[in-house]
């Protein structure tokens, strides 16, 4: 089952007992966006958005996530206060090779094996509707890496919605939270969009 919440994601995680969720794949606000405003025109065009959510979360975000789940998988891990951890992922970005973008992501996570290397390229034709929007095969990616099929999956800032999407084939049980009604409206069109069966008759 997926469920998509327009909800803070503290308030979601207060009503929740201890380790209800199998594994948290977040990508939360990195605190930088003055810094991505660089990286092209379509991110400079939207500058006024990072305002609103381009926060980094408080320590009681972290408290809280790590109690409600089993396993975290953390983006941008290397911008906040998380102990030093051996399987670490970089998101290599291989059609990203230009001076104003990143070559690559970080992502700390949780398990105790090997770090890993993710060469996933943005998705073909998508539209992207979140300033931070990752592809569904990226997602695709750790959930085949990290989870199993029927497992619970939290994400704490759903953004563009491509977790949801990823978790959607994957076959697992999916909760994401997003807090913006309007970036909430626009990824739930997405969900709907992107996983929509043709009938069979």
């Amino acid at each position: 089952m997926i469920e998509l919440l327009n909800i803070d994601c503290m308030e979601y995680m207060a009503t929740l007992p201890d380790k209800a969720f199998d594994l948290a794949v977040v990508d939360p606000p990195y605190g930088i966006g003055a810094k991505l405003v660089n990286g092209g025109t379509w991110a400079k065009n939207r500058k006024k958005e990072y305002s609103g959510w381009d926060k980094v979360p408080p320590q009681e975000y972290f408290d809280s996530l790590f109690r409600v789940s089993k396993h975290q998988i953390i983006f941008g891990g290397n911008y906040f206060n998380l102990p030093p951890c051996r399987c670490f992922i970089i998101w290599d970005k291989p059609q990203m090779r230009i001076p104003t973008m990143a070559d690559c992501e970080y992502a700390w996570t949780s398990f105790d094996s090997v770090a890993k290397i993710a060469s996933i390229l943005q998705d073909h034709g998508a539209k992207r509707i979140h300033l931070a929007q990752k592809p569904i095969a990226l997602y695709s990616w750790i959930l085949n890496k990290f989870a199993k099929p029927g497992q619970r999956i939290l994400d704490t800032h759903l953004g563009s919605g491509s977790s949801a999407i990823s978790a959607h084939y994957f076959g697992c049980d999916f909760v994401g939270c997003e807090i913006d009604v309007d970036y909430f409206n626009a990824t739930k069109e997405r969900f709907d969009r992107e996983t929509r069966q043709v009938a069979m008759w």
